[in-house]
């Protein structure tokens, strides 16, 4: 059966361009929908309702990262940060300090390019760069990646397999990126946490500490919901890094 989101596409193509907007809409889904396995497997989120994965893309950020490890400390909580490995270049001394704190660290991409959108060999140059430079900070190949937007297609995730790269989505995430209001992104991945717990699975949680644009963004609002969130799930739930769900 398709998803509504999938069926309002094909419905409005009309019946000469259907075959084709299926075949546009069916690459689509599998391509950037965090949920599909279409292209091949990723690791999401185990059935394991009372879990909580937080995971911070587009980093490390002098900006917010040290403000945010300040946090995470505070509430003794581990979390996954997916470092894109331009930055970890520029703040190696901040990408050490995030590893040095127990948390771990996994693959962005090199600049965060759309992965469907590039060549095999610049996906190839995006993943072992940003290895390269990780394996220099924390002494051992990195074992997850995470695709920009998350856009995959069927070569990126045997590469990154092939790499020793366990791909990740997601099931939990709001646009922290653009939302100014804390308690609204908060709000967001609650009602989200909520609903993945009623179905029976853990939370699979997307913040942003970083910009991919640029170094030293403001990320004060997803600092500030990691709070609300650590604050309203402590005593409840157990919040793990991605290893703990290695398949």
């Amino acid at each position: 059966m398709l998803s509504h989101w999938m069926a309002g596409i094909y419905g409005g193509l009309g019946v000469a361009g259907a075959t084709v907007g299926l075949g546009i809409g069916g690459y689509t889904y599998a391509a950037r929908w965090p949920g599909s396995q279409l292209f091949g497997r990723t690791l999401i989120a185990p059935r394991r309702p009372r879990e909580l994965a937080l995971t911070y893309d587009d980093g490390p950020n002098p900006a917010w990262t040290p403000r945010l490890l300040e946090i995470l400390a505070e509430h003794n909580v581990r979390a996954t940060f997916f470092m894109m490995g331009s930055f970890v270049k520029a703040e190696r001394d901040l990408a050490r300090r995030v590893l040095e704190a127990g948390h771990l660290i996994g693959n962005h991409t090199w600049s965060h390019p759309k992965l469907t959108a590039v060549s095999d060999a610049k996906v190839l140059e995006e993943l072992t760069r940003t290895n390269d430079i990780l394996s220099q900070i924390t002494g051992k190949p990195a074992r997850f990646f995470r695709p920009p937007f998350g856009a995959r297609r069927p070569y990126v995730l045997k590469l990154a397999r092939q790499l020793g790269l366990i791909p990740v989505t997601w099931n939990a995430m709001t646009s922290d990126w653009s939302e100014t209001s804390a308690d609204t992104i908060a709000t967001n991945l609650m009602n989200k946490i909520d609903r993945n717990q009623r179905r029976g699975y853990a939370s699979n949680i997307v913040l942003h500490d970083g910009n991919h644009r640029k170094l030293g963004a403001d990320r004060g609002p997803s600092v500030s919901a990691t709070q609300q969130l650590l604050e309203r799930y402590a005593g409840s739930h157990t919040f793990v890094t991605l290893d703990a769900w290695q398949q």
